[in-house]
């Protein structure tokens, strides 16, 4: 395993429950700026094998990412569940809900 992927990881694993990071926030923070798609990756290989939270990761914009309609609505019952008020049907407020392990 790689050390970006070791990061990667771990920072997915210790994101807490009711808050999310953007894939490009957490390839930025394990070493990669231009990484997201990597983060893609690791979540789809590994979110089972380590139990990541794979549900608190989104894009950018504040929105799930996912295209198909179980995905989404796994995510969205998911973070729901967690107390996340979306603002849209895909979209949640980034500056009320992101993690950042950095403060």
């Amino acid at each position: 395993m790689t050390p970006f992927t070791k990061k990667v990881i771990e920072l997915i694993k210790n994101i807490p429950e009711g808050k999310v990071m953007t894939y490009g926030q957490i390839a930025r923070l394990a070493g990669s700026a231009r990484g997201a798609r990597q983060v893609v990756r690791v979540l789809h290989s590994s979110s089972k094998k380590y139990n990541l939270p794979w549900h608190r990761v989104i894009n950018s914009k504040g929105e799930i990412g996912f295209q198909d309609d179980e995905g989404f609505n796994v995510q969205r019952l998911s973070l729901e569940s967690e107390g996340i008020e979306f603002i849209s049907e895909k979209k949640l407020d980034l500056k009320r809900y992101r993690y950042n392990p950095e403060n």
